[in-house]
């Protein structure tokens, strides 16, 4: 599904990624770990065409998207969920929505029905200014938006990231409800989460891909990951 093999990027003259190399399969759900400043949003941003790598190689179902625009690759199939969890604040909930909808050319409809259906709570929400939204709701609704048209792969940046525990579970449901409909590479502080969730695992340091997590028991264990962090 995805393959990205020694991609190095650069601000200027300092090296923020350096030769990463990893991938995802279909159906797969890959966790990437580490620090604050290991670059890991900047790894995401590099895949989904925000930043351009100085060197190496991104293929998404085969063919090569090295330095796509952002709408290019998204319209391919591979969709980016930014960390900021910042919604349009001022138009609806179902506006929101319509707004992701329309380059897919998907019908509102069924674009509604794909939110709802993933998250049912947010039906009494579609005409209230998505601003009023909790940050876990707003996180579900840009979730829900990024799966309009029917993607094969999202990248998420840190979901639950400064969110109450109970929010928290929301969010897990709503990943669980996504599992094995589409790939997903999320980046994660809450090791606790990466334990439930991930089929595979990254651990990032200083901008290198340090190791890699394939035994699933090794990755329900908090403790055993702590030691890479």
């Amino acid at each position: 599904m995805l393959s990205v093999d020694n991609v190095t990027v650069a601000y200027g003259p300092a090296v923020v990624l350096q030769d990463i190399t990893l991938r995802v399969a279909p159906g797969e759900i890959v966790f990437i770990a580490g620090r604050n400043g290991a670059g890991k949003t900047t790894l995401l941003k590099t895949i989904s065409g925000f930043l351009k790598p100085r060197q190496g190689s991104i293929a998404f179902q085969g063919k090569d998207v090295t330095g796509l625009r952002p709408e290019r690759i998204a319209l391919s199939g591979l969709r980016y969920v930014f960390q900021d969890k910042r919604v349009f604040s001022q138009l609806t909930v179902r506006e929101n929505i319509e707004l992701a909808a329309y380059p897919t050319r998907e019908k509102l409809p069924d674009a509604i029905g794909k939110v709802v259906g993933l998250y049912p709570k947010i039906k009494q929400f579609l005409d209230v200014p998505a601003g009023g939204l909790s940050g876990g709701q707003r996180q579900i609704l840009l979730i829900g938006r990024a799966l309009v048209g029917n993607p094969k792969l999202l990248l998420i940046d840190e979901p639950t990231e400064g969110l109450a525990a109970g929010t928290i579970n929301d969010i897990l449901n709503v990943l669980n409800e996504m599992r094995g409909n589409l790939a997903m590479l999320i980046v994660e502080q809450n090791l606790s989460v990466v334990g439930m969730l991930a089929d595979r695992l990254y651990i990032m340091q200083e901008g290198r891909v340090v190791r890699e997590v394939t035994q699933r028991d090794e990755i329900r264990a908090k403790s055993a990951l702590e030691k890479y962090l």
